[in-house]
């Protein structure tokens, strides 16, 4: 039976790389385990050059003599950028992708019961020719073995390859169903596989000594001989297609997957197995837009890269499914692009789990290079499709380099063995051209037409060259308008408002498929780009996934979590001339209501919001007056309507005369015989916070009848620490576990305090290190902090500190499965 054996754990690591080391041990070394960096580096303000090397990694090994007569197959995941593998000083391997997996078979390179060397010698220069290299990156592209590496051991007779493909008997909509409804819905399914031998097989089966079995979870499909093989590069293919099954669908609503178990038994022994994990469902881009299941779904989406603060790419399983969870959950999408290149098959494999849509695509940005590089260019495209084409959350392949311009041979080359290794799927190529060559079956454009007060997206006829293929927005605002956590009050608010605008506009057009936001949170980028601090703050989070005010405008389409921000925090100062300007309500609830020291003010609806085509689209606030002048007692009735009329129009536009303004300040003075000296202490009274009693303003989230969420808005008397953890059970496979905790400094009605800036300090107990500096000072009243197991069984506990404030304790603990 086929086994998988990790080699994550303590590999020997050398900045430098010499040929001696392929043969020798090395003398100086770090021990290290994968996922590895081959350089932690600061949150900000570094040498992009700090992690470009020649360096080396060893693993001294000690395969089993019961491995004799067995097949030996070394496995990486990801080792960034170009490699070259030796085994007891014999090169045996060289990749030339940073983002994508590769293996070789190693078996006659191993002395069995005797110590064997592996040597890794990792090339992270961005001279580099191959993709993404060659000009200028917005993006970090660190260096190391940063996915996992193992040992696949197999008997002679063995699957060199299963590939799985189900599919729907019939059309089948789901356009008037319910969730639960699509949950408990039964389809025919049927089941293609191509099955993969080696040459040895074929004098088995002749001797009819070998069967196929299947299952669909613990259902037998096929039990058969293997016969009628065909001749296959490198050996032969047996194709087989099951009779139909009732399944459920997999559907952003209810992800439903199955378990495809291939068995090859050899003598009523099973001596190899493949499991597949699969979902059934129809997936299809029309020109009308995007259908799942027979439903029109516009996609809603933001762009991930898979980078970490300190150690770039190098973190392990959970943190990996942490963002994929965040992007659903969290931020209420139903789809993300992996930009630039291929992601970790734990984030995919998560996405497939909890119903998050996946365009990927090959690596690259910008720039195409030579013949050379766009060979290695085709068969990065190749190792995409055939590494990740089981999984069905992937509804698109990317098979053009992000931003480059039109080269019709490279990307004829990249679409044709897309749809020879996968007819089912359609091609997509992200540009930022209009009317350029459409070689793919989806016009995907990066569309920054917004810029703050105009429309929020192109017309699909104003960009595309074919109308009648579908068409996708695959980027959207990012650098049209930076933004960090600590900028001021209307920058962050714009910022969420740009988000807003392009939602809006996109929810206008029924034939734009949908689009994806740059992008989910900030990330470390190049010399090039950023703010100089080597930071792009494109995100609706910053690096360590905290939310900006623009996440709540996604978060807002959650049909599970009640959602209420309020983008100010009606503090005159933080504004020009202590002009308040516009303030928004961002909520999914059914109705909100405002109070001003308890008096109720006004209950806005959703129909209040001007984002006309957004279910839930941000409310301006227009009224902080509310019936207090008619209640004062010291106004007629039209006087009352005219001085709240003035007062709520200074307050959004401040105290420059308006022609509203004017003509409303004349009634009152022509005729209700106002005091025009009277002005100031009128607005004193029922809007300026000078002096005396401090304002309190309230919001009440409203579902079904009762108060969900309330937001209070006062001055600061308190701040405190508040601290999540992504999980406090670090539990240890393969590999060590990491725990992200996010931080923010809130008041005392837990509103985010954007301008502390005071240090923050951690201190770990038990078997635990902290991953970065120990002292941080948090950018926008947030930061947050990674924890990291060492290999030991235990508890322990991480304290956050800050001068004045209570500390916060965490529990932790750490449960090794295998060690």
């Amino acid at each position: 039976m086929a086994q998988r054996i990790y080699l994550d754990r303590k590999w020997r690591f050398n900045e430098n790389f010499s040929e001696d080391m392929t043969t020798n041990p090395m003398d100086e070394y770090t021990l290290v385990n994968i996922p590895h960096t081959v350089k932690e580096t600061p949150l900000s303000y570094f040498d992009e050059s700090s992690y470009q090397m020649v360096s080396c990694y060893q693993k001294s090994i000690f395969p089993p003599t019961q491995w004799k007569n067995q097949v030996i197959n070394l496995v990486f995941e990801g080792v960034a950028h170009y490699c070259e593998v030796y085994v007891n000083g014999e090169l045996v391997k060289t990749h030339e992708c940073g983002y994508t997996a590769f293996s070789t078979d190693v078996t006659k390179y191993l002395t069995l019961g005797e110590e064997n060397l592996i040597t890794v010698m990792v090339d992270s220069r961005e001279s580099l020719d191959q993709p993404p290299f060659g000009y200028v990156i917005d993006y970090m592209t660190y260096g190391g073995i940063y996915r996992d590496v193992y040992f696949e051991v197999k008997g002679k007779a063995h699957f060199l390859d299963v590939v799985v493909t189900p599919s729907l008997l019939e059309k089948v909509s789901t356009s008037k169903r319910s969730a639960k409804q699509i949950q408990m819905m039964k389809v025919q399914g049927i089941i293609k596989t191509e099955c993969y031998f080696p040459k040895k097989i074929y004098k088995l089966a002749a001797d009819e000594r070998v069967f196929i079995k299947q299952f669909l979870d613990d259902d037998l499909i096929i039990s058969q001989p293997v016969g009628g093989l065909e001749d296959s590069e490198g050996g032969y293919l047996l194709n087989l297609t099951t009779a139909p099954s009732s399944v459920c669908l997999w559907d952003i609503e209810s992800p439903r997957l199955y378990n495809v178990k291939t068995q090859l038994v050899l003598d009523d022994e099973v001596v190899d197995e493949e499991n597949v994990a699969v979902g059934f469902r129809s997936s299809e881009f029309r020109k009308t837009g995007y259908y799942l299941n027979g439903r029109k779904i516009k996609l809603r989406g933001l762009n991930r890269h898979q980078s970490f603060p300190y150690v770039g790419y190098a973190m392990p399983e959970s943190m990996q499914r942490m963002d994929a969870k965040i992007l659903k959950d969290e931020l209420a999408l139903n789809a993300v692009r992996t930009s630039h290149y291929p992601q970790s098959q734990y984030f995919i494999d998560e996405c497939d789990r909890i119903g998050l849509l996946v365009f990927t695509e090959i690596p690259g940005w910008q720039h195409i290079g030579g013949k050379n590089w766009q060979d290695i260019g085709v068969e990065n495209t190749k190792e995409m499709i055939m590494q990740y084409r089981h999984h069905p959350s992937i509804i698109l392949w990317g098979v053009r380099i992000n931003e480059s311009p039109d080269n019709d041979e490279f990307y004829t080359r990249t679409n044709q063995i897309a749809h020879e290794l996968d007819p089912t799927r359609p091609t997509g190529g992200v540009r930022c051209i209009a009317k350029s060559n459409l070689l793919e079956d989806v016009y995907t454009y990066n569309d920054f037409v917004h810029s703050g007060d105009n429309k929020g997206c192109s017309k699909k006829s104003d960009i595309t060259s074919d109308v009648e293929k579908p068409y996708l927005v695959s980027e959207y605002n990012g650098h049209m308008y930076p933004t960090k956590s600590f900028d001021d009050e209307e920058q962050r608010q714009e910022h969420a408002i740009r988000h807003a605008n392009v939602l809006n506009g996109l929810a206008a057009e029924s034939d734009i498929a949908g689009g994806f936001g740059w992008c989910m949170f900030d990330y470390n980028t190049h010399k090039d780009f950023g703010s100089g601090d080597r930071i792009c703050y494109h995100g609706v989070m910053d690096m360590f996934r905290n939310p900006k005010l623009a996440a709540s405008v996604y978060a807002a389409y959650s049909e599970n979590e009640t959602v209420l921000e309020v983008t100010s925090s009606f503090d005159i100062g933080e504004h020009p001339a202590c002009n308040r300007g516009k303030s928004y309500i961002i909520s999914n609830a059914d109705s909100v209501k405002m109070y001003k020291n308890n008096e109720l003010i006004k209950e806005y609806l959703p129909t209040d919001s001007s984002f006309e085509n957004m279910k839930h689209g941000p409310i301006l606030i227009n009224d902080f007056v509310g019936d207090a002048i008619e209640k004062d007692g010291g106004y007629t009735r039209g006087q009352a309507k005219l001085i709240k009329e003035v007062l709520n129009e200074v307050t959004l536009k401040g105290f420059s005369p308006s022609p509203k303004l004017v003509m409303a300040a004349i009634r009152l003075i022509l005729f209700h015989r106002m005091n025009p000296k009277n002005a100031v202490a009128i607005y004193n009274k029922f809007i300026g916070d000078w002096g005396g009693e401090s304002r309190e303003y309230k919001f009440e989230a409203i579902k079904d009848g009762e108060v969900a969420k309330t937001v209070t808005k006062t001055a600061v008397t308190k701040a405190h620490i508040e601290a999540k953890a992504s999980h406090t059970l670090l539990t240890e496979l393969h590999t060590y576990d990491v725990a992200a905790v996010r931080i923010k400094i809130v008041d005392q009605n837990n509103n985010q305090l954007y301008y502390f800036a005071q240090p923050i300090s951690f201190e770990i107990e038990g078997p635990f290190e902290i991953i970065g500096p120990k002292v941080v000072s948090p950018m926008g009243g947030c930061t947050g902090v990674y924890i990291k197991s060492i290999g030991e069984d235990g508890d322990g506990k991480l304290t956050i500190k800050s001068d004045g404030l209570d500390e916060v304790t965490i529990g932790l603990a750490v449960e090794c499965l295998t060690k």
